[in-house]
């Protein structure tokens, strides 16, 4: 009966190890670290992120993206005083494929006002105004999203607004 019980247990581990990486390899637990997002996120906020699938986030959802090199987008070449230097952004997806640009983008983008934001590419905002995001550098391109936010897991803001996202985040 004790070999019975230690297989059992060891079967038992060996599902929990999986899941635990299966899970892993799906979610992400980011910090939030900045202001772009201000209210919705704020310092130290932690978020829950469901990595990148082949689907396309919706308008309105909060993804985490890699930040482009430079203020010239990904076509630029990466600056030691660049925002890139810090690694991931999080910003509101305000244009999918087939949406109008946003007139806040346009000179960023280099298209006209009500132009279809082309396939692959989304336009991406912070809430606050002064965010590093597609209205400096234009179309986020499909392949640098690392995921959509889907839940604040604890936040430092004494009154937490939802739903969430903000400037930078840093992998714990």
């Amino acid at each position: 009966m004790t070999d019975r019980r230690v297989s059992m247990v060891i079967a038992a581990g060996v599902a929990v190890a999986v899941g635990l990486l299966a899970v892993r390899h799906r979610y992400l637990v980011i910090t939030v670290n900045g202001a772009s997002m201000r209210p919705a996120f704020t310092d130290g906020d932690r978020v829950l992120v469901r990595r990148a699938t082949i689907r396309l986030p919706a308008r309105g959802d909060v993804v985490v993206l890699r930040t482009p090199p430079s203020r010239a987008g990904w076509n630029g070449s990466p600056s030691s005083t660049s925002p890139a230097r810090r690694g991931w952004s999080i910003k509101r997806v305000v244009a999918v494929p087939g949406d109008p640009l946003p007139e806040a983008a346009v000179d960023a983008c280099g298209r006209p006002a009500g132009t279809p934001v082309p396939a692959g590419r989304l336009v991406v905002f912070g809430d606050a105004l002064d965010s590093y995001d597609s209205r400096t550098w234009g179309f986020l391109p499909a392949e640098h999203l690392v995921g959509v936010v889907t839940r604040r897991l604890t936040s430092r803001a004494p009154n937490p607004i939802s739903p969430a996202g903000s400037d930078r985040v840093v992998i714990r």
